[in-house]
């Protein structure tokens, strides 16, 4: 199925919802300043291809060209005005602008840093060349005559050509523009009062947030979706849907629940077929997508579907080995967890479908915990903390901090230090703003909330150390490398709390004591980790680039100047 496009969404709009139609072509200019911000920053801080300096609101190309734009465009979490537009023009290096390859932290595509890649290039070949020899297979660059269009661009998939990249990223940057403009054109319905002062389900808070990832340029990718499944599924179109339940025989199914596979629709409707041995066994009750839009939450727990679907990065199964540690790290983080202000949702009942004797990650789901709250408590995602509230379009934070240092000093203390005990015990959270929540008490922080244990790392070394017995676990997640172990808190630290320091300064709030008061609750934790992360650049995923890998799911790293390293 072709992903859908800008232009293509607008055609099955007039079918499917002509009365969006006004509202998506107003709101196309916004959702293109949106992902070619996002793309900017990219540009200026990740190991890209063809990228041989950069200076503020300037990039010098390998190729003699230079792209400039508006500087703060590129700031990570920026909100760029709708018609941000960027320049590409013949010429030499900007005044003052820093080889690409002295950045910190970068890297090629594949892993190897500048002076790697320049050994292993032919004579007279130029970096855009090799990277484009050295691509995966079939991932050819887009439309390479575009390469020296000159003049402005305001859409980011233009510039994706200009730059000669992949056809594959040029398309997944079309159909996130066109996906996020189609958030916009269908906003939630303004509400009387505003939203966290009604006490809303967690699905009402989730499905506020329209743009996704607030670094990715593939942030409201679904390739593999068309318009009215984006419009049927999608969170932020506020979906209510039923998922299928399909009888599995007994000797054909993997996990510790009962043989009945809970699909989500989309998936039952294109695998089906395949398996005709799968028995439907009819549809749930009503359930509503989170913001991970193959999670959904039935009322009294969540559930974690397989959607054959790239969302961002990312086609969304659940793997065998999430099948079988959810459970196993459940028991070990009640223990890990005990005594601290931090409450890991358990996973259970998880289970896969068997195809030619293995577990078949596209036909498997598991369950997980609902967050349980008292009288006067909203549990939010930290992610959605930035999203518009439905009363007056101010993010929703700004509701809840009155008074924005009380506030922060309130977070950071419950989020930090808890979590950097438990890397200490022996476990690293992957505590992004989708999985780490904060349960608010009258819209003061509480506690936090923790789901999703398939990104975390498990070190068996601290955990024997901390006298708990490491559980037996399949996959990746056994390290016991401080650098990665810290890194995959860090940056999932370092991005949810620059966003919500850009969401205070917003509102007036003075950066730099906030910043200060962040190194103040890490720095509390005490432990080694939290002087090695008060000390070092912050780690960020380097999204485009991984996109442009020859493996896109391995890791790429980027690092930001650290603003605790300062106070």
């Amino acid at each position: 199925m072709p992903t859908p496009d800008s232009d293509r969404t607008r055609l099955e709009l007039g079918t499917l919802r002509p009365g969006l139609v006004a509202a998506y072509d107003r709101a196309l200019p916004r959702a293109r300043a949106e992902i070619l911000g996002r793309l900017l920053g990219a540009l200026h801080r990740e190991p890209l291809p063809g990228v041989a300096a950069r200076a503020p609101g300037t990039v010098t190309l390998a190729d003699g060209r230079v792209l400039t734009h508006p500087a703060g465009a590129a700031t990570p979490f920026a909100t760029p005005a709708a018609g941000l537009t960027c320049r590409l023009a013949d010429g030499g290096r900007a005044p003052g602008a820093k080889p690409a390859g002295q950045a910190a932290g970068d890297r090629t595509p594949d892993g190897r840093s500048p002076e790697q890649a320049a050994g292993d290039r032919a004579p007279g070949e130029t970096p855009s060349e090799q990277t484009d020899r050295d691509r995966a297979p079939g991932d050819r660059p887009a439309r390479p005559d575009d390469r020296s269009a000159p003049g402005e661009i305001t859409d980011p998939a233009a510039l994706i050509r200009a730059l000669g990249w992949a056809t594959g990223l040029h398309d997944e940057i079309a159909n996130s523009v066109a996906n996020l403009a189609l958030a916009y054109a269908d906003p939630p319905p303004a509400t009387a009062a505003p939203l966290l002062a009604t006490a809303p389900p967690l699905a009402d808070v989730e499905q506020l947030v329209l743009d996704g990832h607030p670094l990715h340029p593939c942030c409201r990718t679904r390739a593999g979706m068309d318009v009215a499944d984006v419009l049927a599924y999608g969170p932020e179109h506020r979906p209510t849907l039923r998922l299928r339940r399909l009888r599995v025989p007994a000797d054909r199914w993997y996990g510790d629940g009962p043989p009945i596979l809970l699909a989500h629709p989309w998936q039952a409707a294109h695998l089906r077929e395949r398996h005709t041995w799968l028995r439907d066994d009819g549809e749930t009750g009503p359930v509503r997508p989170l913001m991970s839009l193959r999670t959904v939450a039935t009322g009294t727990e969540h559930v974690k579907t397989a959607v054959d679907v790239q969302m961002t990065s990312a086609v969304r199964t659940v793997s065998p080995a999430a099948v079988h540690n959810g459970p196993r790290l459940s028991a070990l983080l009640r223990d890990v967890t005990a005594g601290l202000p931090l409450t890991v949702l358990a996973e259970y009942g998880a289970g896969a479908v068997l195809v030619d004797g293995r577990p078949d990650r596209h036909l498997a789901h598991l369950h997980r915990a609902a967050p349980r709250l008292d009288p006067g408590e909203t549990a939010v995602p930290l992610a959605a903390l930035a999203a518009a509230d439905p009363y007056d379009g101010r993010p929703l934070l700004m509701h809840a901090a009155a008074d924005p240092y009380a506030w922060w000093h309130d977070l950071t203390r419950l989020l930090f230090p808890p979590l950097l005990a438990v890397l200490d015990r022996g476990v690293a959270l992957e505590a992004h703003g989708q999985n780490t929540l904060v349960v608010l008490h009258h819209g003061r922080p509480a506690r936090i909330v923790y789901r999703d244990l398939g990104g975390v790392r498990v070190s068996p070394a601290r955990l024997r150390a901390a006298g708990f017995d490491p559980p037996p676990l399949e996959g990746d997640l056994p390290c016991d490398d401080p650098a990665v172990l810290r890194t995959k808190l860090a940056a999932a630290l370092g991005t949810v709390a620059g966003q919500l320091v850009a969401v205070l300064e917003g509102g007036g709030a003075d950066p730099v004591k906030l910043w200060a008061s962040a190194a103040a609750a890490l720095a509390s934790a005490g432990t080694v980790d939290a002087a090695a992360m008060l000390r070092a650049p912050l780690p960020v995923k380097a999204t485009t680039a991984m996109r442009l890998a020859a493996d896109p799911l391995d890791d790429l790293w980027t690092y930001l100047d650290n603003p605790m390293a300062a106070s």
